[in-house]
């Protein structure tokens, strides 16, 4: 018997400025789903998730859900007037018996749900309104660019936490690795048109390839014949005129049709040159670190980077990443150590908050307003590499379309504000690129043309990211920042450096293995015979256990209301499951503990 359908769109029409994103669309989601939507920036991904959502009201057409079957949205940029906590605005559709479950998430997502709403940042709010809808636990997830602000560890687990729920889902994200590890279906948008693969990610680009083909052949063929018909009509019509009204009709029609197909957008036309070749050393530096009152950045790192390389750095959020960005470049001090910039070095900085971009400034301002761009005299035309170009059309090659160029910054969507910060990033002479978390936002062809620009350039990279992928792509050194100062240099990108931290973590403490020269506490040199993970999690294990033991004390309080069963005898119900499920969480983190103190103990 045939499963109802979480989701159904029918007939969806909806037009924004006159030009139609979608025209009798269509679409079905079913129980278990997990789907990839994807297409270019602006193709009207969000839009469509937001129609899926009830969020934006569509001209034409009918949603459907059916009868107690829920549909949640991560909110891009929530609203959260009327709350206090970040913690409050997350379990407000919550049932009290069923608040812990915004504490369990929170832990997986780097959440504090004590923050206050209005100092969070926006990293904040979104992460936020992710662990909202984790925390209801919908029948069907739309989830659109949920690893944004989310580190490399809190992806990991986003992954894991979606690689078991039994809710469907749809998601919408720029992380390769990611989509390819979730994805079983794929929706794709393509100019108006919604196509649908019983496939996940990892098939799109072939089928993708494929579709193109047959369409340019189509194309092709349709052409051809277009110009017979032609011939036709000029040769012979005056001949034919009353006999053959109806073959001319028809080569009006075709002439309609092939007018009516709608081009596929090109890809961005980036281009990425060195400004002449550096010195062989570009950088070294020797026994450097760096701390903020209490809170160590760097215990020590050497360092040397040549002429060539792609240096990548991977690490959870505020772990110091761009700091030491900043001290490789010199524009932060290191607080010991040396740094030692190497000769013929022009450096071009993308700055992850995109600062370098005035949000009141137009585009067209944002590139002749550049000292490094302006041309003395020229209104409309840019230096591009020590070429003159003109503004249009230089943005233009980037997809900024002429209605865009006297638009201001604000208006632009993040994956465009990145497009922008990029295209004044590659005008400039460069042989030393730093690039702090540029992936974020950008589509999937975006970010393969830049993967090929970097493979290509023949110069020095410094990469903040953590889109796994691009590092496996790119890399061909990974530092990586595990916390309490540590930094460990590894040959290769993203996927070398699990298989090498792996293969050495059952051997010896990791700090010892690989030579850092961050010194080990007493307490942590008694846990020598525990991996460097599992050091961690013998660290973080009783905060875990004390956070337990609160939600169950809580729902123990709740428990206590003797009329409870009587009023309410579902919250009573909920509330008994959920303090049965702590408790065995509780038991499973006590034995985890105990184990990995016996581990210690026994090693010390």
């Amino acid at each position: 018997m045939a499963r109802a359908p979480l989701l159904q769109l029918s007939d969806i029409s909806l037009t924004f400025g006159g030009n139609p994103v979608f025209d009798n669309l269509g679409l079905v989601v079913q129980p278990g789903d997990r789907v990839a939507l994807v297409g270019r920036n602006g193709s009207g991904k969000s839009t469509l998730m937001k129609v899926m959502a009830t969020l934006v009201e569509p001209d034409m057409g009918e949603r459907i859900v059916p009868p107690g079957k829920s549909v949640g949205y991560m909110e891009q940029e929530p609203t959260m007037d009327g709350f206090a906590t970040l913690g409050d605005f997350a379990a407000s559709e919550l049932d009290p018996s069923e608040a812990y479950r915004v504490e369990m998430v929170a832990e997986g997502l780097k959440l504090r749900p004590e923050a206050d709403v209005a100092t969070a940042s926006g990293g904040e709010r979104r992460r936020a309104a992710l662990a909202k809808l984790l925390a209801e636990e919908p029948d069907l997830m739309l989830l659109d660019e949920p690893t944004n602000h989310l580190d490399i560890q809190a992806i990991a687990w986003l992954e894991a936490q979606l690689s078991s729920t039994r809710a469907a889902f749809v998601l919408i994200s720029h992380d390769r690795a990611f989509l390819t590890a979730l994805t079983k279906a794929t929706l794709w948008i393509d100019r108006g048109q919604v196509r649908r693969q019983e496939a996940g990610f990892a098939s799109f680009e072939a089928w993708r390839e494929k579709t193109w083909a047959e369409e340019d052949e189509a194309r092709h063929k349709l052409d051809r014949k277009i110009k017979a018909e032609a011939r036709w009509a000029v040769e012979g019509i005056s001949a034919r005129r009353k006999r053959n009204q109806g073959r001319v009709r028809a080569l009006a029609e075709l002439r309609a049709e092939r007018a009516s197909q709608i081009r596929r957008q090109g890809t961005a036309a980036m281009e990425l040159e060195s400004s002449g070749k550096s010195g062989k050393l570009v950088l070294e530096v020797r026994d450097i670190s760096k701390r903020y009152d209490e809170k160590v950045i760097l215990n020590t790192l050497s360092l040397r980077v040549q002429r060539g390389d792609r240096v990548a750095f991977v690490g959870p959020n505020g772990v110091g990443k761009t700091t030491v960005l900043n001290m490789l470049i010199g524009k932060t001090e290191p607080d010991a150590g040396t740094v030692k910039l190497g000769t013929n070095l022009d450096i071009a900085v993308f700055d992850q908050t995109r600062a370098q971009l005035d949000p009141e400034a137009t585009l067209w301002e944002s590139l002749t307003g550049d000292k490094a761009m302006r041309i003395s005299g020229s209104a409309d035309q840019v230096m591009v590499r020590g070429t003159p170009r003109n503004v249009v059309g230089y943005l233009k090659d980037f997809l900024f379309s002429e209605a865009q160029v006297r638009a201001p910054v604000r208006s632009l969507s993040g994956g465009e504000k990145a497009r922008l910060l990029l295209a004044r990033i590659m005008a400039q002479p460069s042989n030393l690129l730093v690039l702090d978390e540029p992936t974020n936002d950008l589509d999937i062809e975006t970010l393969d043309l830049l993967q090929d620009l970097l493979g290509e350039y023949d110069g020095t990279v410094l990469l903040v990211s953590h889109d796994r992928d691009f590092i496996d792509r790119v890399a061909t050194t990974t530092i990586a920042m595990e916390g309490g100062g540590n930094a460990v240099v590894y040959a290769g990108g993203w996927s070398d450096y699990r298989a090498q931290r792996k293969q050495d973590a059952p051997e010896e403490n990791n700090n010892k293995s690989r030579g850092k020269a961050a010194k080990l506490t007493q307490k942590e040199a008694a846990q020598a015979g525990l991996s460097f993970t599992e050091q961690h999690r013998l660290k973080a294990l009783p905060d875990e256990i004390m956070r337990v033991e609160a939600e169950i004390a809580k729902l123990e309080v709740y428990l206590s209301d003797p009329d409870l069963f009587t009023t309410a005898p579902v919250k009573f119900q909920k509330a008994t499951d959920a303090l049965v499920e702590r408790h065995d969480v509780l038991g499973t983190l006590e034995e985890e503990w105990m184990a990995l103190e016996e581990k210690a103990a026994a090693a010390g």
